[in-house]
């Protein structure tokens, strides 16, 4: 589903962020990203989403080479791929309906009720149905991450990308989360979560890779999908 071949990544001349970077994520599988700050994690998850090109290298996404793709074609990719971005990224101005209802009308996901109705089902199953008509700053920090998470899955997609999804959260709160993420695998997503929480690595027992100075430590075993 994900592999990265021989990958380089220059900011400068001078400087690689990421270099000869090679592995692969298999359909369904669920794989940590650790290291240390400044090991490269959420540059390689920017790569998987387009957000960035390799200086060289290839990135294949679902058989797809990333770096072949024209500027027209990566948004069709990307609606593939839910992302839950280390700072949540909510529009503050909208209310927690409108945050998640914007991925479907900006992909074209159906009518006005459609959206409607898979908006309000994956709020359900995040426990947030009760919060609809509010904006962000009403809502604490774990539940604007559920709604962060809930706008990056109710597309349904293939893979989905967390850049230290649990960082600012409680330990209740992190176990919520990490159920959703769990949840989503077990029902076909493919699950790359950038962190470096050691704890909840060891607690979740899946697949790690691990970076540092922006160049792979270890890519773990390659394991078949989850059935758990």
């Amino acid at each position: 589903m994900i592999q990265f071949h021989n990958l380089y990544l220059a900011y400068q001349r001078e400087a690689s962020a990421l270099q000869n970077i090679s592995f692969r994520v298999q359909r369904g599988e669920f794989v940590f990203l650790t290291g240390p700050s400044g090991a490269g994690k959420t540059t390689l998850l920017r790569l998987v989403y387009g957000a960035l090109m390799p200086t060289r290298g290839q990135v294949l996404i679902d058989g797809q080479n990333i770096t072949r793709l024209t500027a027209s074609q990566l948004p069709f990719l990307r609606r593939t791929i839910g992302v839950v971005f280390q700072d949540f990224k909510l529009l503050q101005n909208r209310t927690v309906f409108e945050n998640v209802a914007i991925t479907l009308e900006v992909q074209g996901g159906g009518s006005k009720a459609d959206i409607g109705k898979r908006v309000m089902h994956i709020l359900r199953q995040m426990g947030m149905e009760s919060k609809i008509h509010l904006t962000p700053q009403r809502l604490s920090g774990g539940e604007q991450q559920r709604i962060a998470l809930a706008r990056a899955l109710v597309n349904e997609p293939k893979i989905l990308l967390a850049d230290e999804p649990t960082g600012n959260l409680d330990d209740a709160n992190k176990q919520q989360i990490m159920n959703i993420f769990k949840e989503a695998n077990i029902r076909g997503t493919t699950v790359v979560v950038a962190t470096h929480d050691r704890r909840l690595i060891e607690q979740a027992h899946y697949r790690v890779i691990r970076l540092q100075n922006g160049e792979l430590l270890d890519a773990g075993e390659v394991c078949d999908a989850q059935t758990e």
